[in-house]
């Protein structure tokens, strides 16, 4: 009887095609995917040979750049961009992490309520006409 094995979840940022196979896969050629790496707007990981090769989440790189190439951006907004778009996550990441941290403090230490305090209430003064 044959072995089952469990699926393996796919990494996104794993280097699994070589240039030839991101070429077909995002839609460029294979001199644009090289010119892109030159430009530092797509910078795939490479083999010991030295060798290019993609990964999931490169090949969605090269379909954004190119995206926003046919917008008519040039290769230094491109690149301004996605170092923006970079900077942006990991600071949602450290605005998520932190938030786990304030809720961590209020659970422990939950802030004290004035007992006798009513709410003020809220009236809208609206002008006769």
């Amino acid at each position: 009887m044959s072995e089952k094995r469990e699926p393996q979840e796919i990494d996104d940022e794993a280097g699994l095609y070589v240039i030839s196979v991101a070429s077909e896969l995002s839609g460029l050629h294979p001199q644009t995917l090289r010119q892109y790496d030159r430009l530092g707007l797509v910078s795939p990981s490479r083999t010991e040979g030295r060798n290019r090769r993609y990964s999931l989440r490169d090949i969605a790189s090269l379909r954004m750049v190119q995206r926003l190439v046919g917008e008519g951006i040039n290769h230094a907004g491109i690149k301004r961009i996605i170092e923006l778009e970079a900077a942006m996550a990991n600071m949602a990441i450290e605005v998520a992490q932190l938030r786990i941290e304030v809720d961590a403090l209020l659970n422990e230490n939950p802030p004290k309520v004035l007992k006798g305090k009513k709410k003020s209430e809220v009236i809208v003064y609206e002008e006769e006409k």
